[in-house]
């Protein structure tokens, strides 16, 4: 029997649509919590990071941590290693990540227009409808991306990605679940040895991604019954010394045959590859109102390998410390409006793990006094040496990874 994967928007009756698939089949379902915890376990990252990879939303810490490239690749290898047999059901996302190569799956989209998904969310969630509007759009934007990162394609519902199209809003929920079985148990859609190949294949790939990911590397990686192919797409001053690397990662891999590097279409585009360290400080939040000091500051230490983002008042960084997670806060403390001062108050109270360093060309012992009795890291004077700011960063991040070994 094949694989059934099911895509929809929200409120478009997936779950009786599958309660009533699996009546139909006996297929066993596979949420994409299944797929996250299975994700987690293998990669030790928390449940709650991985999820947002689904979501339309990054962390502006993303391109120094690489935690959705990390957790995409992790989900992939939880994928691979759920379907291994079939009369299975994906739901949500995660489906979306088997190859077509993989042909004996029947993939399944559940569509209505936005005023039916709209009055269904208010219906089911009590909410007013421009409550339940806020849902469906949420939902919208964070199906949109999932398929344009996937497929380079912005319209999650296009016709071409699926078997079968249903729009619930006039179809039954049985006549629906009938079609969806029917067509399960077609001779085109039953498992090949092609297909099956290909399912190892992915296998194969996935896990080869999750083990360059391990140590810091982000590349692409395709399998054919064993070859894997691995692509670079950024560019990168050492060519020779990074395939290197990335094949003697690969080629011990168990089912691994060979490995090939190649170039990839954005390679020649200005970004530069950057292999990443896990030991460095990559969340840490710049915050003072002097512009050009802080836009500075951040490109040196980001020539240090250290990652990080800008806020230019407290009220933002205070903003964005409800929305992210920064680890390291580097912030001013006079300020206009919201002051270093308040922001380490703040912090404290509600993000105690945060780690606080206090910047000051104009302070005095009695701040610094008060600064430090307030739980700051460190209190230190401008103009900056920025080595001493550099080993003062160092020494916050190997507090808080001290911290979270010992809480695991």
């Amino acid at each position: 029997m094949p694989i059934i994967t099911l895509f929809s928007s929200s409120f478009c009756q997936e779950g009786p649509v599958v309660q009533e698939v699996i009546a139909r089949t006996g297929y066993r379902q596979i949420t994409d919590d299944e797929i996250v915890a299975q994700a987690s376990r293998r990669s030790a990252m928390a449940e709650s990071k991985i999820k947002r990879a689904f979501s339309a939303k990054t962390s502006v810490f993303n391109k120094f941590t690489l935690e959705k490239e990390r957790s995409l690749a992790y989900i992939k290898l939880a994928v691979a290693d759920l379907i291994t047999t079939d009369n299975i059901l994906i739901t949500c996302f995660s489906g979306q990540l088997i190859p077509g190569s993989v042909s004996h799956i029947l993939r399944v989209c559940l569509i209505a227009p936005k005023k039916y998904r709209t009055e269904a969310a208010a219906r089911q969630q009590g909410v007013s409808e421009k409550d339940a509007a806020r849902l469906v759009q949420k939902r919208e934007e964070d199906c949109a991306f999932w398929v344009d990162t996937l497929f380079s394609n912005s319209d999650p519902w296009d016709p071409a990605l699926y078997d079968i199209v249903i729009p619930v809003d006039k179809m039954s929920l049985q006549d629906a679940a009938a079609l969806i079985a029917d067509n399960a148990g077609k001779d085109i859609i039953q498992p090949t040895a092609d297909s099956k190949q290909a399912l190892e294949d992915f296998h194969l790939a996935a896990e080869t991604e999750a083990a360059l990911v391990r140590e810091g590397h982000t590349v692409a990686v395709s399998a054919i019954n064993g070859a894997i192919t691995l692509t670079i797409n950024k560019h990168v001053l050492r060519l020779n010394r990074l395939r290197e690397e990335l094949k003697a990662i690969a080629e011990p891999i168990d089912g691994v045959k060979s490995v090939e590097t190649e170039i990839g279409k954005d390679f020649h585009k200005t970004d530069i590859y950057r292999k990443h360290d896990f030991e460095m400080p990559s969340k840490v939040l710049l915050v003072d109102d002097e512009r050009e000091f802080v836009q500075t500051l951040s490109e040196r230490l980001i020539l240090r390998d250290m990652g990080s983002a800008i806020a230019y008042d407290g009220e933002s960084a205070l903003n964005l410390i409800k929305e992210d997670e920064p680890e390291v806060i580097i912030v001013d403390l006079k300020m206009p409006g919201v002051d270093g001062l308040e922001v380490l108050r703040k912090v404290k109270e509600t993000r105690p793990e945060i780690e606080v360093i206090i910047l000051t060309g104009h302070g005095h012992e009695e701040d610094r006094e008060l600064c430090m009795e307030l739980g700051a890291f460190a209190y230190l004077q401008k103009p900056l040496d920025i080595n001493v700011l550099s080993d003062t960063i160092q020494k916050a991040n190997e507090k808080i990874r001290q911290k979270k070994r010992k809480e695991i």
